[in-house]
């Protein structure tokens, strides 16, 4: 049990990142629930997310969930997204801010609040994830040229198109008339499904193109996306495909045996 407790409070430790946001909740639950007179916000602000989170460090809770989810392992840290953490945060700043008498004082603990999230923070602005939008979309703009290209007209059936495993994510944000043969569940490799077009496309170094070319007809793919520099064994052109054009660092193939077919 103390070996699965320490993995539930690492799981914690990793969710609060450096530890100011989970603290500042705890204040902020102890607080409301000595301090709120409403019950039902005492209950449902205070009471509760305290629960939940002794819950989840509770052994036998992570046992029941790694029982009755198969990835229960990965997924697990999960159950803190039931936690109202900046809600319960920022209503117990609220309250203690006005139950003040003076202004003075209230303007006071206002800036104080202010100070403590921006020295406990970081702006997310400057993270190496954050890129500049490219468009309205906030998706990559080669993404939405290539879905241009495929896309069905209006009122005519969908289209299935396998992408390279980079592009996925963005496909469906943009165009839910572009199907995939694998999407995001296949490429989060740690929950480890099996598509058969995503192991002859993305694992090999060198591309089979007759393997994927049966890989892409089985699943019925009208098109067939590849990054330009992708080494492939074989050309597709000669397996009957068609180049529709190349943009954006990768060559867009048509499957005129699925689209005719």
């Amino acid at each position: 049990m103390y070996g699965i407790f320490m993995e539930c409070w690492v799981d914690l430790k990793l969710y609060g990142g450096n530890g100011a946001i989970l603290l500042m909740f705890l204040a902020s639950a102890i607080y409301l629930v000595i301090c709120e007179k409403s019950l039902k916000k005492k209950i449902m602000l205070g009471i509760v997310p305290l629960l939940i989170l002794l819950g989840f460090l509770f052994p036998v809770t992570k046992i029941l969930y790694v029982a009755v989810f198969d990835d229960g392992s990965d997924t697990y840290y999960r159950i803190m997204w039931l936690i109202p953490m900046y809600v319960v945060i920022g209503f117990a700043a609220c309250r203690f801010i006005f139950s003040l008498k003076k202004s003075m004082y209230q303007r006071i603990a206002f800036v104080a609040a202010l100070a403590i999230i921006a020295s406990t923070g970081s702006l997310v602005y400057a993270s190496r994830h954050m890129t500049v939008a490219e468009n309205l979309y906030h998706i990559p703009q080669k993404v939405i040229d290539i879905c241009d290209v495929i896309a069905p007209e209006d009122g005519e059936p969908r289209v299935r198109a396998a992408f390279p495993s980079e592009l996925v994510h963005f496909v469906r944000q943009y165009d839910t008339d572009i199907l995939m043969p694998f999407g995001r569940d296949i490429v989060v490799t740690q929950w480890g499904y099996y598509n058969h077009v995503y192991e002859v496309m993305e694992k090999p170094e060198v591309i089979d193109a007759k393997a994927l070319a049966e890989a892409t007809r089985e699943t019925k793919c009208s098109y067939v996306i590849l990054a330009e520099d992708r080494k492939i064994d074989g050309d597709l052109l000669d397996l009957g495909f068609e180049l529709v054009t190349s943009m954006h660092g990768y060559n867009i193939y048509a499957d005129p045996e699925i689209i005719g077919g």
